[in-house]
């Protein structure tokens, strides 16, 4: 029976109205703040201390008791080490996928449901949960089932947060609540202004990296990450066009603003052993778009899917690698030890390091992280394998 709830407060309007919305059903809700980047160390540092007065503020005025635990060395072992990894080795990680496997739904997770023995854990994610109806009469008093959870697409599609959700441990979401997956962002902000959260629905939206902060991203990764100068290569003549100052500086489909050429080159590749960047020109050059992508093994959240996939070898589904892009038809294909997808329609500059998210039409089934994606050159090599994908 569903209780007791734990709830993510980050100094945002939507985790406080979650928090809101939870008291509403009559739950008992306990605000916990995450602290998971040293602030004080950085010249240029997050707003992570007004994100907590934020938080202490508004836990105040919802009468939610507010406490604090701090994640910092764990973050930077699972998340922040690994993202300089990734990029020192010519990748392009997501450390919002990062932090919410290692610390949001893992560490956290445990923390609220083992260590303070609360029954939930509920998050400001524009997400919902299949289970939702459960919690309900869980809450009530009302019997229930378990069933497997599914992560569901949320009523605001464009807020969408379930591919950064994507990579979590499936198990989480048996104990996850999503408060704010039935309403639109709009919706929220309302709401925070009629209980008198104003202070929060007014409050400018954070966006990018937490612990880039304001600054330019180039020097950030320049204070973690020497540079090592190497050649811009143009992919089709082998010509060297430029000089460039580390490949974790670039990432795949950024133009390189190169001088004295007819074309604007872009980031087609990056070898990091040698320490060059193969650029094309043209923002749709070849070089650029991919059908064929190579992934890690899936994390999967839908059990059902896995198993059609390892069973039949095969499963149609849906594709994304950028959160913000629409889903395109794919087909994902499992073959001894190598997973592969086909897509039905080329995307331009898949980044090797990022994930491929997957979803059928109302859920998001799991991700992987890309290893290669072949361009459309080379894809255009082997017609008669991509027709067998397909069928």
């Amino acid at each position: 029976m569903i209780r007791n709830v734990v709830v993510g407060i980050s100094g945002g309007v939507d985790s406080a109205v979650a928090a809101h919305l939870l008291r509403e059903r009559g739950l008992n809700v306990l605000g916990v703040f995450m602290r998971n980047w040293d602030e004080l160390d950085e010249a240029g540092r997050c707003s992570g201390e007004e994100d907590l007065k934020d938080a202490e503020w508004a836990c105040r005025r919802l009468g939610v008791e507010l406490r604090q635990v701090n994640y910092v060395r764990e973050y930077w072992t699972a998340v922040f080490s690994q993202f300089l990894d990734d990029y020192q080795q010519g990748l392009t990680p997501n450390p919002d996928i990062l932090c919410n496997r290692h610390i949001k739904f893992d560490l956290f997770h445990k923390h609220a449901l083992e260590h303070l023995g609360y029954d939930a854990v509920a998050t400001g994610h524009y997400a919902r949960n299949s289970l939702g109806n459960f919690l309900e009469r869980a809450s009530s008093g009302a019997p229930g089932t378990m069933e497997a959870a599914r992560l569901l697409i949320p009523a605001d599609t464009f807020k969408d947060q379930t591919f950064f959700l994507a990579g979590i441990p499936r198990e989480a979401l048996q104990r996850t609540m999503f408060p704010l997956g039935d309403l639109a962002k709009s919706q929220v902000k309302q709401l925070a202004t009629k209980i008198g959260l104003q202070r929060l629905a007014s409050k400018k939206e954070s966006t990018g990296i937490c612990f880039v902060g304001k600054r330019n991203f180039k020097e950030f990764i320049r204070e973690y990450i020497h540079s090592r100068s190497g050649h811009f290569v143009d992919i089709d003549s082998g010509v060297t066009v430029g000089q460039h100052k580390g490949i974790h500086q670039w990432t795949v489909g950024q133009r390189c603003r190169l001088s004295s050429y007819l074309q604007p080159y872009f980031v087609a590749k990056k070898e990091a052993a040698s320490n060059t960047i193969y650029v094309a020109a043209g923002h749709d050059h070849p070089a650029l778009l991919s059908t064929r992508i190579h992934i890690d093994p899936p994390n999967w959240l839908c059990e059902e899917s896995q198993e059609r996939l390892l069973g039949k070898g095969s499963l149609r589904c849906r594709f994304r690698f950028q959160h913000t892009k629409p889903l395109v038809a794919c087909s994902l294909r499992f073959a001894g030890n190598h997973f592969e997808v086909q897509l039905d329609a080329p995307l331009r500059a898949i980044t090797p390091g990022q994930y491929a998210v997957f979803y059928d039409e109302l859920a998001c089934l799991g991700s992987a992280r890309i290893i290669r994606a072949e361009s459309l050159e080379i894809g255009e090599q082997d017609n008669e394998e991509v027709g067998n994908l397909k069928s």
